[in-house]
């Protein structure tokens, strides 16, 4: 581990090199390129400018307990700043690996966002448009940017059948792509005069968005239709062909965008969806274990195939996969979902660092 530290070390020192050069700093793109290489390591950087550091000061106190005479006053403060350091040297080297584990090549990315209503009819769509303002409040306390590309509203009480977006911001995929799966809620519906507790779901799926390195798509493979848009708008709405929806022919993947009034950039916001799901579908034939999850993730939306519950008269929010419980219900449905997302993080880490550990 520590020979890949002092290759790390020597890296950002040459990258840190050429972004003073003129060279690059006269090059946008170069320079862009550039600063993003060097953030990747800079964490891995700091933490072993760290462990250095501890170990310099635990090379004092231990010179320092060698010279001390065991009946010393000293020596018990002496030996507990020892202790202190050992036992923050083997947390630095712990984060440190987890910093080296092998990174997922989407976690940069933006987000492809989908939640439509499963289960429980109109109390299933209630709870899709819950959850998507909760994301669009994370989203925002995070400064990325989200936007809708479709969106089918449900009638009579509300909410919504399903909705698409993109979620942009710097590591977004990272921090979202645990949230995909089945969601269930659990509450007293507003229709519901006997007060009996009603199950309902919803799915979300997390795709990353597709770069144009990731995937090639040809005009010719892609039908393009176009129809009035349907539902609030204005006058236009229903007598200006604005609204299209792409068909990608080899596939059969079909995306629709109503959202904005320009056909231009609703072809553009319904092409980046298109990329995404067909990088997505790529990403399945490679790597079968990605498609059992991927069909697990979004599953049937039947009640029984959950990730989380939100339970509203109990105000708990309880993580299946990893047995973690909030009861700050009302503040994760309000955007603040690190406390479930955190956890999350650290436990998948985790097992990816047992399985590199299993490896060596």
């Amino acid at each position: 581990m520590f020979q890949k530290l002092d290759e790390i070390e020597r890296r950002y020192a040459d990258l840190e090199a050429r972004a003073a050069s003129p060279d690059v700093l006269s090059d946008h793109a170069l320079a862009t390129k550039t600063m993003r290489a060097m953030r990747e390591i800079l964490p891995v950087v700091e933490k072993n400018r760290e462990r250095k550091r501890i170990d310099k000061e635990l090379a004092g106190a231990q010179e320092l307990l060698d010279t001390l005479p065991p009946a010393d006053e000293l020596r018990p403060i002496a030996q507990q700043e020892f202790e202190s350091l050992r036992s923050r040297r083997d947390a630095v080297e712990e984060e440190i690996r987890l910093l080296l584990l092998p990174k997922d090549p989407n976690d940069g990315k933006n987000v492809v966002l989908e939640i439509r209503a499963g289960t429980g009819g109109d109390e299933a769509a209630l709870f899709a448009e819950e959850l998507l303002r909760m994301y669009v409040r994370y989203a925002e306390g995070r400064g990325w940017r989200v936007e809708i590309i479709d969106r089918s509203d449900s009638g009579g009480a509300g909410g919504l059948k399903e909705v698409e977006a993109i979620v942009e911001g710097e590591g977004a995929f990272s921090r979202l792509k645990y949230e995909g799966g089945v969601h269930r809620v659990q509450r007293v519906p507003a229709t519901e005069a006997a007060g009996r507790i009603h199950t309902s779901a919803a799915t979300v799926a997390i795709l990353p968005e597709a770069e144009d390195v990731d995937v090639e798509v040809l005009d010719k493979d892609v039908r393009v239709d176009l129809f009035c848009a349907s539902g609030p708008g204005g006058q236009g709405v229903n007598t200006t062909y604005s609204a299209v929806r792409l068909t990608h022919l080899p596939t059969g993947v079909v995306v629709q965008c109503q959202d904005e009034r320009s056909q231009v950039k609703n072809k553009a916001k319904a092409m980046r969806v298109l990329k995404a799901r067909i990088y997505d579908a790529e990403r399945a034939k490679k790597e079968a274990a990605y498609a059992a999850d991927r069909k697990k993730m979004v599953g049937s939306g039947d009640r029984s195939e959950k990730i989380r519950t939100y339970n509203f008269p109990q105000s708990r929010v309880t993580d299946h996969r990893i047995g973690f419980t909030s009861h700050r219900l009302s503040e994760v449905l309000d955007g603040r979902l690190d406390e479930l997302i955190d956890p999350l993080v650290a436990h998948f880490q985790a097992e990816k660092l047992k399985e590199e550990l299993a490896k060596a």
